[in-house]
């Protein structure tokens, strides 16, 4: 770690992606404390005081802080998520859609486009219901179409805006952009909720036995998904013997490395989208039936769990596929004269790879949905509500893993500029023998 901060200072390029990033993560909590208009803010905060056990305490969580406040960033970047899920679903059923992913860049540009035209017409609707459940909530100041249109319009333009925020970071900054958006908006909570933890320890409201116990299990938590995260299994693939040029390769072993999570944060964090969507409705909504039908999915709940779990494991399969396609690997190893020992190049070893990484995957699903539901369920357990939202499994998983990531892209920056600095140097060094080097080698081979 100390080596990659060392790195990021002395490779100007890289410094200047980590500013970037860091430069658009400042602007996007600027935007969270910028109220919409027509809010009684301070009426909505003592409303939200009311449901920190529901599903309010997960939307606000993935928000940033944004939706107590009732900014223009309150829906944040969970539309994209949602409809980067349906635009992928259907792109295995629609054959259009189907043909444009196999288009290369062409294709993945305009099912980029229309992701983003769905994005915000579903952020246009989430702001419509919001607005219609506050007017219900007595909240709002001056209730009615304008103020229905003003907010949809400013929501919309505010989940808009972090969608390019995201993208900005993928190209011009460090990490995936919209891990690293969810990622800003868990971390700038984390120290206002651990002290309104230690405030209830303070006033006798939890015991101080209660805090070092769920302090102890936190460690143990990010010790865990620390381990898991770096484990993988190692692949031998052999290359034969062959001519490439003038030269006789000799045989050799290298092994390709697959991660026991190969999915990272992503499916606790699709699974979330999932259910954060009719979670931001109902908590404005005044309807008897929707809220009775939506408290038997309040976290802590097992209905919640199971579903939650249910929602995991599917979309730890369905983000497995799509990153690592076993066929093509092994017709790429095929090509390149290489072979897992035992297993015959072509279908077998697909089928090879499909019955290795089914395992890992199912461990890897395991793995995600035991580190979001338990720690959550002991920390409700033992009183501190507020603290397993923010210092929860789900939480805590997706912090360390954007972390490890964003290191690891950093650690990446560091060795090819170093590789490419060395090459420069040794094509320097051959170039100081001078053209006599070059003459004798010519006569020799004459």
């Amino acid at each position: 770690m100390v080596a990659g901060i060392e790195g990021v200072s002395k490779i100007p390029e890289l410094r200047k992606r980590v500013l970037f990033t860091l430069g658009m993560l400042a602007v996007y909590r600027f935007g969270v404390y910028v109220s919409t208009p027509g809010i009684d803010v301070e009426a909505l905060k003592r409303m939200f005081d009311t449901t920190d056990g529901s599903l309010f305490g997960l939307v606000n969580m993935f928000s940033g802080g944004a939706l107590e406040q009732f900014s223009i960033f309150t829906l944040g970047i969970m539309p994209y998520i949602s409809v980067s899920i349906i635009m992928q679903l259907l792109s295995s059923s629609i054959p259009s859609l189907e043909r444009l992913k196999k288009d290369g860049e062409q294709g993945r540009r305009i099912i980029t486009r229309y992701t983003r035209q769905f994005t915000v017409l579903l952020a246009l609707f989430q702001g419509v219901m919001i607005a219609i459940g506050l007017e219900g909530q007595g909240v709002v100041l001056s209730p009615g179409w304008s103020f229905r249109i003003t907010t949809a319009i400013t929501l919309a333009a505010g989940t808009a805006f972090i969608m390019w925020i995201g993208e900005q970071i993928n190209e011009k900054g460090i990490g995936n952009g919209m891990s690293v958006v969810v990622f800003a908006g868990i971390v700038a909570k984390m120290p206002e909720t651990f002290l309104s933890t230690l405030v209830l320890a303070r006033n006798q409201e939890v015991a101080p036995l209660t805090i070092l116990i769920v302090l102890a299990f936190c460690f143990l938590t990010v010790a865990g998904i620390v381990f898991v995260e770096r484990a993988h299994r190692r692949i031998p693939v052999q290359y034969p013997r062959r001519m490439v040029g003038n030269q006789m390769t000799q045989a050799q072993t290298q092994y390709m490395p697959l991660k026991v999570n190969m999915a990272g944060v992503i499916p606790p964090i699709f699974a979330s989208a999932f259910l954060v969507l009719p979670a931001t409705i109902a908590s404005m909504s005044t309807n008897e039936t929707l809220a009775d039908f939506m408290s038997y999915l309040t976290p802590g709940t097992w209905v919640y769990s199971l579903v939650f779990m249910a929602l995991i494991i599917f979309f730890s399969f369905f983000y497995t596929s799509m990153i690592f396609n076993p066929p093509e690997v092994a017709e790429n190893l095929k090509k390149n004269g290489g072979f897992i020992p035992t297993v015959r190049p072509g279908k077998q070893t697909a089928d090879f790879f499909y019955s290795v990484l089914n395992r890992l995957t199912l461990w890897g699903a395991v793995y995600i949905s035991l580190i979001c539901i338990v720690p959550q369920l002991i920390y409700i357990n033992l009183g501190v509500v507020s603290f397993a939202y923010i210092f929860g499994g789900t939480s805590v998983l997706i912090a360390v893993g954007v972390i490890l990531d964003t290191v690891s892209q950093i650690e990446s920056h560091i060795v090819a500029r170093n590789y490419e600095d060395f090459m420069g140097k040794n094509t320097k060094a051959k170039g100081g023998i001078g053209s006599m080097g070059y003459t004798r080698s010519r006569l020799l081979r004459r």
